[in-house]
């Protein structure tokens, strides 16, 4: 088995490519220890010293460190991930509910639904995977007073260049397509 990687934006976060779907769904992020028991492969890579996140797409993984060296620490994630496949285990843990990792709840008004239905169509097809590619997620949290709340998830949390892509990349979108949007903030 062959997993290429892939920086990103985020100098603390490599994407690994294992070569096969990793995930069907929605995108799973996972920021502590005790999240990360509900998937085999996130608890594996959480075991290994220096990882501080762990982000599932549907053909990536995800992995963020503190700051330890990369060249310290990713023979062992390449390890991790290699053995999780060629083992043939679920992604996810029989008893988990495909909910795991950090959720995170929405909130808007009533009488904005239709706004936040053309939001989150506009972040789905032209967002979403532009930001897969860096290795992350962005996902809607909610609106209130003209204002947009995103969530960023795997290499988009903590990335440097985040509020570059929020201020000039979404919210300049957001405003164009969608009237009554002023501002994108990060949650």
């Amino acid at each position: 088995m062959f997993i290429q990687t892939e920086a990103t934006p985020n100098p603390q976060t490599l994407k690994f490519l294992p070569g096969r779907e990793v995930l069907t769904g929605e995108p799973l992020d996972f920021r502590s220890e005790e999240s990360a028991k509900a998937s085999p492969l996130a608890s594996a890579l959480f075991t290994i010293q220096g990882v501080t996140g762990v982000f599932f797409g549907s053909d990536f993984v995800t992995v963020t460190k503190d700051d330890t060296d990369w060249a310290h620490i990713k023979p062992a994630v390449l390890g991790s991930i290699m053995e999780h496949f060629m083992s043939g285990q679920p992604i996810l843990a029989d008893d988990a509910d495909g909910s795991a990792g950090e959720k995170v709840e929405e909130f808007f008004d009533e009488g904005d639904s239709e706004m936040v239905e053309v939001i989150k169509e506009l972040l789905d097809t032209r967002v979403r995977p532009a930001v897969a590619m860096d290795g992350g997620d962005i996902i809607f949290k909610g609106f209130k007073e003209g204002t947009v709340y995103l969530h960023m998830q795997g290499a988009c949390a903590g990335c440097p260049s985040s509020t570059a892509t929020l201020k000039n990349g979404i919210e300049n979108l957001l405003r164009h397509f969608v009237p009554g949007v002023e501002e994108v903030q990060q949650m």
